[in-house]
């Protein structure tokens, strides 16, 4: 049988390396199934509670860079602890997970874990952190610089007024005008509008001449 490869090793492909003793500490203390699936647009990570004779169960994208791999794992074991210690009995996105999540993050900052950017941004964040890092959009453009990116791939918002976008579907959009926080694009089939996430990744097709 092939040698089984170490924890420590496995885990320090997909977050800092300095963080990875901590987080093996959660992962082994509340007994966690931790599952790196491919990319998931709708969603970065998700948290199972533990079932009769189950395990908990995380699962986080494979394809996040390190950093926001570890910001995402650490949102979903805040679920997991908030419901360790209150149940059912508390919102998901409450005050009580908004706290622990809160606490746990302190964990990794100022450990030489971030690069300086995205720990100043966690740490502003930290008085009121949104429900889903999808929501924090200073954070998101700051994690994007982190990637590896593929030729022609945008934010909505990089777009130019009136110019061409594709989806992963193979849905083509001209982008039109922000409306508050979101930005109206058309379909360029169906003619239908639709508000996107300014931080949403698409490909672009062509610029508006």
């Amino acid at each position: 049988m092939p040698k089984q490869e170490a924890p420590l090793e496995y885990l320090s492909r997909y977050i800092p390396r300095p963080a990875v003793p901590r987080i093996l500490e959660y992962l082994n203390f509340y007994k966690v199934h931790l599952t790196i699936t491919r990319d998931r647009k709708s969603v970065l990570g998700d948290y199972r509670h533990a079932g009769r004779g189950e395990a908990h169960r995380i699962s986080v994208n494979s394809t996040l860079n390190q950093f926001a791999f570890l910001i995402t794992l650490v949102h979903e074991l805040a679920h997991l602890v908030t419901f360790a210690q209150f149940g059912h009995r508390v919102a998901a996105h409450g005050k009580e997970w908004k706290q622990v999540y809160a606490q746990l993050l302190s964990d990794f900052l100022n450990k030489d874990i971030f690069p300086t950017d995205i720990e100043q941004s966690l740490k502003d964040s930290l008085h009121n952190l949104p429900a889903s890092s999808c929501s924090n959009e200073d954070l998101m453009r700051i994690l994007r610089n982190y990637d590896e990116k593929e030729p022609g791939m945008v934010l909505v918002e990089e777009v130019p007024l009136g110019g061409i976008f594709k989806l992963d579907n193979g849905s083509v959009f001209r982008k039109g005008h922000q409306l508050r926080k979101r930005i109206q694009c058309q379909d360029i089939h169906t003619k239908k509008w639709y508000l996107f996430n300014p931080i949403y990744e698409v490909k672009l097709l062509e610029l508006n001449s």
